[in-house]
């Protein structure tokens, strides 16, 4: 879809302590017949007690050794322990880079593609992606580099209503950002927390604290402060993103009702993040290419230049590429961390992509209009920390 590590505790340290006797030292024999005798048992336990105090001296100096052992061992574990929390600490950090990468390049370069090659073919564009995605996915698949499922006929009937939800999220997404600035694109998007908010409590009967509800306003305030200062407005792009926060939300709610549907249809049981980009993007294939028909874009894909140019389908391809590395990085940024962090880095994330979006496409805007989009940006933020404690 365009869609931590555990230290070990170690082991408890077990120091082996030799026994002070031996057994030459039992069962020695001792007689009392006169001083010739006294002076042979003399002369039997002298040796024997130089031996005992030998092999003492050596079961002390070899429980001694033990017990440095175990400190060598103690000093080794922490070592080990310390290595391994910044390896994990690298790898959350390199992950988090890379989803974050990954996720803003995506949509940056997508605002090229249609604004800046002015490119007037959404679905096709977005047919391409996916075309690209089912094609790297099923190679990694057939070498064994990743798992996944088999499209049975079961699996697709019960995930056809996922999917065209997912085919009109990402449509609506290319449509309104052909028309309006990467910032407020972003902006605008926070309203889908507020659709989403509203549909777990008519669905899932679930409540919202304060806090979440206090985020969804400023939000809301935020999406409309922007929009009415927003010196590019164009109300068709705010239609389209509009709809588009409507069926991001939709998404989001069919998919927990369907999930565990689609998980009893399968073979395995289990329904990972490549079956579902497999999935989604297999059957948006026949589909797309029926769009593409009823919106009347094949015409225009025989006439423009664009199709003729090498850098235009190099630029095409990568965001084809990006919009599934958006789905590798946060699989594995979230098992690095968690889907606490993975929600917060998220809001973040629209900061700079905001501030690149302003910079890189020359978006006029004014003061009124920059603080709308920085004052909805950390409402953003907002929620989703009033989400984590929610969820704590």
């Amino acid at each position: 879809m365009h869609t931590g590590g555990i230290l070990d505790t170690p082991a408890d340290l077990v120091i082996e302590r030799h026994p002070l006797l031996d057994d030459t030292t039992q069962n020695v024999g001792i007689s009392n017949r006169g001083e010739h005798n006294v002076v042979v048992v003399d002369q039997l336990i002298s040796p024997l007690r130089r031996e005992f105090g030998n092999r003492s001296m050596k079961s002390l100096n070899g429980e001694g050794v033990d017990l440095e052992a175990g400190t060598d061992d103690k000093e080794k574990d922490k070592q080990t322990r310390s290595i391994k929390l910044v390896k994990d600490q690298n790898q959350a950090l390199l992950s988090g880079l890379a989803y974050c990468i990954s996720s803003c390049s995506m949509i940056l370069i997508n605002k090229c593609v249609l604004s800046s090659y002015d490119f007037n073919a959404g679905i096709s564009l977005m047919l391409y992606q996916n075309l690209v995605s089912v094609v790297i996915v099923s190679t990694l698949s057939f070498f064994g580099l990743i798992s996944t499922e088999p499209l049975t006929w079961k699996l697709v009937r019960v995930w056809l209503p996922v999917n065209f939800i997912f085919v009109g999220m990402l449509i609506t997404s290319l449509f309104s950002l052909k028309y309006i600035n990467v910032a407020m694109v972003t902006v605008l998007k926070n309203v889908t927390n507020v659709i989403t908010a509203l549909g777990e409590m008519y669905l899932f009967k679930k409540s919202h604290d304060s806090r979440v509800w206090a985020a969804l306003f400023l939000m809301i305030v935020s999406a409309v402060s922007g929009g009415v200062t927003d010196i590019s407005f164009h109300a068709v792009g705010y239609t389209w993103q509009i709809l588009n926060c409507f069926l991001t939300a939709s998404y989001s709610l069919t998919l927990r009702r369907v999930m565990d549907t689609a998980k009893q249809v399968t073979k395995s049981g289990n329904l990972n993040e490549f079956t579902m980009v497999l999935l989604n993007n297999t059957l948006s294939l026949p589909l797309g290419l029926l769009l593409i028909f009823l919106f009347n874009e094949v015409d225009y894909l025989f006439d423009t230049p664009l199709l003729r140019m090498p850098t235009f389908w190099l630029v095409m391809t990568s965001s084809g590429v990006l919009g599934l590395a958006i789905s590798f990085t946060s699989m594995w940024f979230l098992h690095q961390t968690g889907a606490t962090t993975y929600s917060l880095v998220g809001s973040l994330n629209k900061i700079p992509l905001s501030v690149a979006g302003i910079l890189l496409f020359n978006v006029p805007t004014s003061f009124q209009n920059f603080t709308s989009i920085l004052f909805g940006l950390l409402a953003g933020v907002f929620f989703a920390r009033a989400k984590m404690r929610e969820k704590s």
